[in-house]
This record gives structure tokens, sequence and C-alpha cells, in this order.
């Protein structure tokens, strides 16, 4: 038997680390790069960058949700974010 509730959202949406960001090349960072990296599957509609990890080279991340700390790391590499 199923116990609880299992969110049906959860399946289009995935969290990627600051680090993770590392292994794709090219900018801007988006959907589709993060698909050719295989760091996410194809399904994946939304992707969060969460602050784990370090990032040193600067990155133009758009398209993507951000944390407040992922944010900052972001921008103090020398990258930016757009929406």
């Amino acid at each position: 038997p199923k116990y609880g509730f299992t969110s049906r959202i959860k399946r289009f949406v995935d969290e990627i680390r600051l680090s993770e960001l590392k292994l794709v090349e090219g900018t801007p960072i988006d959907l589709e790069s993060l698909q050719k990296a295989g760091l996410i599957a194809k399904h994946i509609q939304r992707v969060k960058i969460i602050a784990t990890g370090s990032i040193d080279k600067p990155v133009i991340v758009k398209g993507l949700g951000v944390t407040k700390g992922a944010k900052a790391a972001i921008e103090a590499a020398g990258g930016e974010v757009e929406d």
C-alpha cells in the first residue's frame, strides 16, 4: 500500500550544486546546456542551483532558479545571474 504524499511536480524539477557548474562548458548556463553536460535528464523542466560547493570561474546563469547563497557565490566569482 501507498503511504503519504508523492508530488507529481517532483518528476520535472531538479537541483544542481555550485560545484557541478564546473562540468558545463560554454556560456550562458541554461537548461539546454545542463542537459548536454549530462547533469539533468531530458524530461526536467525546472532547475534550481543551490549553494553547495564552490565556483572559481565566472559564469552567466540564464533562466534557472538560484538560491541567495548561490547567487552571491556566482557574483563573487565574477559571474552574473539573468532571469
